[in-house]
């Protein structure tokens, strides 16, 4: 009898750890699930630290967005505006249209491949084809302009070497010229006055070289205007000037060839600082040099020269 007693105390005991094993755990899950309960709802309602850092953080990101995005607008309208008062100066200056050096060409490039990329197979072929043709034809004119020329320097032989083609000073990095040809600020009297050459500012005693074969046609002294003067004629209706030269180093009468050193640059006559002053003359008028440097500069070159004559510099004399 006490054996059975002591099996039923101990199937008790073990019924009763059992119990409280399974109440445990179920306590265990019970506050588990209240406690995420009441982080999800804290989260939902209430913001940590760390985000409620990243939110004000990312509030002031916006309104400095906003800011600048304003200020952008502000400065974009300005540029359109200036850029345009600048167009309409051009104008009324040269009375033609100022040329769009500001056009992107990755832009056009990017919607053209959209518009191939779109294309069937067929019709690239078609449009290549047609591509093509066009190329041979115009490789077909080139060849005939292209002889047309070689025949018209023949016959005109070492006529070239007569025709100004190089800067009067060396400026291989295009950074001496100061004021270009048309209408710009007198350095004296203030007032837009029309400058019929090109401003180099070189030191005083800087070489001045002949731009073209020739021949000294006149030389100026020091009591006029311009200062000390060579003019060079060319034989073919091309003339170039010379001024506020320092030295002087051929003679009335004198054959010159291109690249000759012909004088000293300098600061003589009606001159804010040292510099040479430069033009080209044909038939009695007055050119635009910047087209007159064509056998030292290439493509790239020539268009930077002309983005710098067209930032409306002061000129020197």
């Amino acid at each position: 009898m006490n054996d059975i007693k002591e099996l039923r105390e101990k199937l008790q005991r073990r019924r009763q750890r059992r119990q409280k094993l399974v109440r445990l755990t179920a306590q265990f899950f019970v506050w588990t699930g209240i406690a995420v309960l009441y982080y999800m709802g804290f989260s939902l309602f209430f913001d940590t630290p760390v985000e409620y850092m990243l939110k004000h953080s990312t509030d002031d990101l916006r309104r400095e967005y906003a800011v600048l995005s304003q200020r952008y607008d502000s400065l974009a309208l300005v540029l359109g505006n200036l850029s345009e008062r600048d167009r309409n100066v051009f104008r009324i200056l040269f009375e033609s249209d100022p040329y769009d050096y500001d056009s992107d060409p990755d832009s056009r490039q990017l919607a053209s491949y959209e518009e191939l990329i779109g294309q069937s197979s067929r019709q690239l072929k078609h449009d290549l084809q047609q591509r093509i043709r066009r190329l041979e034809e115009r490789l077909d004119r080139l060849g005939a302009t292209y002889l047309s020329l070689q025949a018209q320097i023949d016959s005109t032989g070492r006529g070239c070497n007569n025709i100004p083609a190089i800067q009067p000073v060396i400026n291989k990095q295009l950074t001496l010229l100061t004021a270009s040809y048309g209408m710009r600020i007198h350095p004296f009297y203030k007032t837009l006055k029309s400058h019929q050459g090109v401003d180099y500012t070189v030191p005083e005693g800087s070489r001045v070289f002949a731009t073209a074969d020739g021949v000294v046609r006149d030389l100026s002294d020091r009591n006029s205007t311009s200062g000390l003067t060579v003019v060079i004629d060319h034989g073919n209706g091309y003339e170039t000037v010379y001024s506020h030269l320092s030295q002087i180093h051929v003679r009335k009468g004198q054959s010159v060839h291109r690249g000759d050193i012909i004088a000293r640059s300098g600061d003589t006559g009606l001159s804010l600082a040292p510099h040479l002053h430069y033009e080209v003359r044909y038939n009695d008028m007055r050119l635009d040099p910047i087209h007159y440097f064509f056998m030292e500069l290439t493509p790239a070159e020539y268009q930077r020269i002309i983005r710098i004559a067209q930032s409306g510099m002061q000129s020197f004399d």
